[in-house]
């Protein structure tokens, strides 16, 4: 480690030998797809549903760690993530059926849906976390009122983004630390990704009870996301496209 970390600790990025430079690229590269299909998801996950139905990005937010006091969790779940996995009939027949009260007389109308179209899924034996909805009694559990991510859900996610996002930033920032920017800069941009993340984070929790918030989750996300995005691209220019003054590159020469 130590025979790694001393050639790095004085070099630049362009200065690094090829094969170095090769591996870190290919690093960036696979970071930054990486999120972009994050973003991909985000968008089919919370933001398209909403916004077939005419929603806002941030009231769907809202929505998303909020919930929606006048309506069940099965309804929000049928008009937001899984409003395309069921027939626009099939869907109408079930929210009925949430509004007449989830009688269990008038279980056998949807049953046959939720057998077509949920139980790949929503059952003990998929293994995925997510409600089963197998039986009646089960289906009956998301038929209360929304009220938006539980606090239980919300300390899950929040420790798995701070150690999986703040382990990538750790590389990423080690990275642009080696380039040329000014050291001003490189400190601003290390720094304004864990700022956004904390941020991100605290106002999901603040989003669940004051929903003016979900602007500071999608700000923060933002900012988050230009921050990796300076860094990757920035640190692919040094390494690969930056002129190197020829006194200043033997602080480490290539083999």
């Amino acid at each position: 480690m130590k025979q790694l970390v001393e050639p790095l600790s004085n070099s630049t990025l362009r200065t690094l030998t090829s094969p170095m430079r090769a591996l870190l690229t290919c690093f960036l590269l696979t970071i930054g797809i990486g999120y972009i299909m994050a973003l991909f998801y985000l968008f089919l996950v919370d933001i398209d549903p909403h916004q077939k139905t005419g929603m806002k990005i941030v009231d769907g937010l809202s929505m998303k760690y909020g919930g929606q006091p006048d309506k069940t969790l099965l309804e929000t779940a049928l008009r937001g993530s899984m409003s395309d996995r069921l027939d626009p009939s099939d869907k109408q027949e079930i929210v009925r059926w949430i509004r007449a009260g989830a009688i269990a007389n008038d279980y056998e109308k949807v049953q046959p849906i939720f057998e077509k179209n949920c139980i790949a899924c929503h059952s003990a034996k998929s293994g995925l976390p997510v409600p089963p909805l197998t039986t009646l009694e089960e289906v009956r559990k998301i038929t209360q009122v929304d009220t938006g991510a539980s606090i239980s859900k919300l300390a899950r996610q929040s420790h798995v983004h701070l150690f999986g996002i703040g382990i990538i930033f750790l590389l990423t920032g080690a990275i642009f630390a080696m380039s040329g920017v000014s050291k001003k800069w490189r400190i601003v941009i290390i720094i304004l990704p864990y700022v956004m993340i904390w941020a991100d984070i605290v106002a999901w929790w603040v989003t669940k009870y004051l929903p003016v918030f979900a602007h500071v989750v999608l700000i923060g996300g933002g900012l988050m996301g230009l921050a990796l995005a300076l860094q990757i691209l920035i640190s692919l220019w040094d390494m690969w496209f930056k002129n190197v003054d020829p006194v200043s590159s033997g602080v480490q020469r290539e083999t």
